[in-house]
């Protein structure tokens, strides 16, 4: 049993079963023993690899989009750029080198603002941007970023953030919670009925018995918050991570540890938790604050239209062939189908605070 296994045991013990988004929270962050305050989730030596870490075109075809955004909303000063979640701070210091180059009067008048709560995680980030620390400013919260144009970008964010699960049974949904087995182990079970069923945007008589809804009200009060940013102070903001475009059924809560799938229940604090994102929702709780919402599409596709296969052509135009595959697998990797690939199982929804056509969005439109 981890340290927090132990933790969590007692407090069922003492208060009884714990909500799905309640574990969710503790095995993240737990002040003491929580996943993102204790580990080093990243990288090969950690439990997963970002896309940031896959290669450095990721982080560069971001600064190719904050160009396209800055641009296409009539390249206003001074620029808030901000990243929540910003992990090792590899994303940001790609896309700025690619800021720098392609639009220098954006970098010029960028200061950088980096949401993070982890205090561990923001040393790491100060040693990634050291060369340009003076302009960088750490916040805990969006609210915290000064007033002003602001675009903001959140990769791998939403699926770090707690959900709950409703499962339907033969006397309507109940909501799916952790409590103790007989052998005073950690297991799922079921909550009472009697909750507000309004909660749930599903016609309850047409979902077959067994099936599991998932509900984020903490992704969604996150997304109003960046919505209501960007709608105060103009601006966009991108949201990359897995999940699905459309509103769904499924129990999607995994746990990974050292690159590997594990049960959610076995090593709370030791083991990354997540979920696949829903999209449909996101979007919904921007378009309810007000936003602009862009057409969402997929990784591949926001990625190859902003010139990822150009880029990567451009990278390895006369290197060793080594090197060259070593670009091509990354390329596959980052926007490529199938197992192991991230193209299509990731998702891309971008906002604004106004309607506005952004590339590769929007190339669509007439």
């Amino acid at each position: 049993m981890t340290p927090l296994a132990h933790k969590i045991t007692q407090l069922i013990e003492q208060a009884g079963p714990l909500r799905i988004s309640d574990y969710f929270a503790l095995c993240l962050g737990d002040p003491d023993h929580g996943y993102y305050q204790n580990k080093e989730p990243f990288g090969r030596s950690g439990d997963f690899i970002t896309a940031p870490e896959v290669s450095q075109l990721f982080g560069e075809m971001i600064g190719v989009w904050l160009v396209h955004a800055w641009q296409a909303q009539g390249s206003p000063s001074p620029v808030r750029i901000a990243e929540i979640g910003p992990g090792r701070g590899t994303l940001m210091s790609d896309a700025l080198r690619v800021i720098a180059r392609l639009a220098p009067e954006l970098e010029a008048a960028a200061s950088i603002h980096m949401i993070e709560t982890s205090k561990r995680l923001r040393n790491v980030q100060r040693q990634t941007l050291v060369q340009i620390k003076e302009r960088v400013t750490w916040h805990s919260t969006i609210e915290e970023i000064p007033e002003g144009f602001t675009l903001v970008v959140a990769n791998e964010l939403f699926d770090a953030v707690p959900i709950r699960q409703f499962a339907k049974t033969s006397e309507g949904f109940r909501e799916r919670m952790v409590g103790l087995d007989d052998d005073g182990a950690l297991a799922f079970g079921l909550g009472p009925g009697g909750f507000d069923t309004s909660l749930l945007p599903v016609d309850e008589a047409r979902v077959p018995i067994g099936e599991i809804f998932e509900l984020s009200p903490a992704r969604s009060a996150i997304m109003q918050a960046v919505a209501g940013k960007i709608l105060r102070d103009g601006g966009s903001a991108l949201v990359i991570d897995y999940g699905h475009l459309v509103t769904g059924f499924g129990d999607t809560l995994q746990a990974v540890y050292r690159h590997d799938y594990d049960p959610p229940l076995a090593r709370p604090g030791e083991a990354d938790l997540t979920s696949h994102v829903d999209f449909q929702a996101l979007a919904e709780a921007a378009q309810a604050a007000g936003a602009f919402v862009h057409r969402p599409v997929s990784q591949g596709e926001f990625l190859v239209g902003l010139g990822l296969v150009e880029r990567a052509g451009a990278l390895g135009a006369g290197r060793d062939a080594l090197t060259q595959a070593t670009i091509r697998d990354a390329v596959n990797r980052l926007a490529g189908e199938g197992e192991g690939r991230m193209g299509a199982l990731f998702k891309v929804l971008a906002i604004s605070g106004s309607p506005v056509k952004i590339a590769p969005f929007d190339s669509h439109v007439a």
